[in-house]
């Protein structure tokens, strides 16, 4: 039979119709669902159906047989616009009865928001990307080397104790810090590098307002021939006034950590007081946020670079506590009671 979107002939069309008439009806009958039967609709009477085709290919006949034609197409696309209609109110009534009824208006679901932890830790990286830093992730349960030795970590060092590191029955480790993925990319790339690790990290600390045994940290590595502690200062003072306010004072003060040497503590003027004191700040006026330094020699021949060819430096901080100092939050197991009323706050 011929597509009815040819031109067709009296006896085409009436063939096409008969076709329909004997099977359009029957089919309708047997529907048991509302979606098969809005499919059945759109075949037989929607703009591409061949009934609709065929009626606005009626122009082609002469007039008598156009009005032949044409009164029994209009006949059986209203038998089955009642037939479908019918069967659509007969099976809202089998629902019905079922004890579901879909004429009643959707109930919907509350739209989310983004956590208050993911927030700030892609406002970090968002501040670094423009700084041409690398977003990388690494694996969270690691092994000695990468958690400690590679890191110029000591073996005696009390962080490699159990009571302060989780450690599996296989010998591996929960990661306490995501230095670890600063040697695994170290160790598959050469410099240039400039890369931020954002991912949880994991420590035995009892749980109070202010410590978790899991919490966030964001650590940074920029290596290269000659990356020296004035590029280190310039970064942090371009990321903390981003992040805090052009007007944020920062300070350095020295510090100690394995992997870096000289290693430096990092605070900023405290934004809600304006270094006028607060309870926030301690009435100090000012807002421990991050270590950072530059990367020891030790760490570069644990991954094969040469430090007489290469310097960097890394930093690190912790989410949660940029989070709570940003928003005024006091308690660091707010964030993970999945208390609505705290997180709609957010939205």
């Amino acid at each position: 039979m011929k597509d009815p979107s040819e031109t067709l002939s009296p006896d085409d069309m009436r063939a096409v119709l008969d076709e329909l008439e004997a099977h359009a009806l029957p089919r309708i009958e047997q529907i048991s669902d509302a979606a098969a039967l809005e499919a059945l609709r759109v075949s037989y009477l929607g703009r591409k159906a061949k009934l609709s085709l065929l009626l606005s290919s009626l122009g082609t006949l002469e007039k008598e047989e156009r009005a032949r034609v044409g009164d029994r197409a209009n006949r059986l696309r209203r038998q089955l616009e009642e037939a479908i209609r019918k069967k659509g109110e007969a099976l809202k009534g089998s629902a019905k009865k079922e004890g579901v009824d879909f004429t009643l208006p959707g109930l919907g679901s509350e739209r989310g928001v983004t956590h208050p932890v993911t927030a700030t830790i892609r406002e970090i990286v968002r501040i670094f990307e423009k700084l041409n830093f690398e977003w990388v992730a690494g694996r969270e349960i690691e092994t000695e080397f990468y958690n400690f030795t590679a890191l110029n970590i000591p073996e005696d060092h009390p962080s490699r104790d159990s009571f302060d590191t989780f450690f599996t029955q296989g010998g591996n480790l929960l990661r306490s810090q995501t230095s670890t993925v600063q040697i695994r990319m170290m160790e598959k790339r050469k410099p240039p590098l400039r890369i931020v690790a954002p991912g949880r990290v994991y420590r035995p600390d009892t749980v109070d307002a202010s410590h978790s045994f899991m919490f966030h940290q964001i650590e940074g590595l920029m290596v290269d021939r000659r990356t020296t502690f004035a590029d280190l200062k310039g970064v942090i003072h371009l990321f903390l006034r981003a992040l805090f306010g052009t007007d944020s004072k920062i300070r350095f003060r020295p510090h100690f950590f394995p992997f870096t040497e000289p290693s430096v503590e990092v605070d900023v003027s405290c934004f809600i007081c304006h270094a006028a004191g607060c309870s926030v700040c301690g009435h100090k006026g000012w807002l421990e946020v991050m270590g950072a330094g530059s990367v020891d020699p030790a760490v570069f021949k644990a991954v094969g670079y040469d430090p007489q060819k290469v310097q960097g430096f890394a930093f690190g901080l912790g989410v949660e506590r940029i989070c709570m100092l940003k928003h005024g939050i006091n308690d660091i197991r707010l964030f993970y009671e999945n208390d609505l009323r705290f997180l709609r706050q957010f939205a």
